[in-house]
């Protein structure tokens, strides 16, 4: 237990939620909530709340019925919106949890944060958050920027890291325009990993199908692609190590308010970040893509079947 959640824990006097109604589409307001509780206000009610994309929607869902499963009541208020918006709601008590990555988070309370690494990131992340909000264990599982290559140009270049790379002549990179100037992009595999002269191709659909055609074109030989996309695995792809931690870590955690983190609800959550992995979260959204797609809901709950924890 963190000393600010134990002064936290000692300063409250209530544990009630103040919900705003905000509309019937407001996906904070209590009547678009779902659950497992009656009472929205209840003082032992947990409140969950996601980003408004799919994967952060699984988690949200992973979250909930794990905790359900171990007799927390729980509310859902999923697909709130950006991190602008739901980090306020979290802060108003509008809602008590969400599914967090951990670089970023600590780049929105810390925009001059420097840590990269899964170990640096996470004892900057428990100095940058503000009273009230603790996060719990990281899992395994990262959605981050990542470099890959085709499974041939792999084998035909001995490739398994990105400071492989520095073997490959005439380097071609495709990646979202703003990877050429980031500390990430085309700069840090200079001062991380010493690669120079790499022919840079502007790409702007974030990873998506024109990447990914490039890619397999063979218009470029390295691509940045979120590690989480399931064109990954669709296609074969050799996601290349970042033994330098060069890409700041993601890690997918729980952003939790104080008043609500009993030992219960940290055990729980504690336990799905212990089986969580990025494997994991490939499969998940795969399953949720397509005409036959799966719902969040029942991917959640077969996920946590599978591993034993329901």
């Amino acid at each position: 237990m963190t000393i600010r959640k134990i002064a936290a824990l000692a300063a409250a006097t209530t544990l009630g939620l103040s919900l705003a109604a905000c509309g019937s589409g407001d996906p904070t307001d209590s009547s678009s909530s779902s659950g497992g509780s009656d009472s929205s206000s209840a003082s032992d009610t947990i409140t969950i709340g996601s980003a408004a994309f799919p994967e952060n929607e699984i988690l949200a869902e992973i979250y909930a019925q794990g905790l359900e499963a171990k007799g927390v009541k729980v509310e859902k208020k999923l697909n709130i919106g950006a991190r602008e918006v739901y980090i306020k709601a979290l802060q108003n008590g509008e809602i008590d949890l969400v599914p967090e990555y951990s670089g970023n988070l600590l780049t929105y309370f810390d925009p001059e944060a420097t840590a990269t690494s899964s170990e640096d990131v996470d004892d900057a992340l428990d100095e940058a958050l503000p009273e009230g909000l603790e996060v719990l264990d990281a899992s395994a599982a990262e959605d981050k920027d990542s470099l890959n290559v085709t499974s041939e140009f792999a084998q035909a270049n001995n490739l398994k890291t990105i400071a492989d790379l520095k073997n490959v002549d005439n380097l071609k990179l495709g990646a979202n325009p703003e990877f050429k100037t980031r500390s990430y992009g085309i700069p840090g595999l200079e001062k991380v990993y010493g690669i120079t002269g790499v022919e840079f191709t502007s790409l702007s659909d974030g990873g998506g199908p024109a990447t990914l055609k490039a890619l397999l074109d063979g218009k470029v030989d390295v691509a940045d692609i979120y590690s989480t996309t399931p064109s990954i695995v669709e296609n074969d792809l050799v996601t290349l190590e970042d033994p330098e931690s060069m890409i700041a870590a993601q890690n997918v955690l729980p952003l939790i308010s104080d008043k609500k983190s009993s030992d219960k609800v940290e055990e729980a959550l504690d336990a799905i970040s212990a089986q969580l992995t990025t494997q994991d979260l490939l499969d998940l959204n795969g399953k949720n893509q397509g005409d036959d797609k799966t719902a969040p809901d029942v991917l959640a709950k077969q996920w946590l079947t599978d591993k034993g924890l329901i």
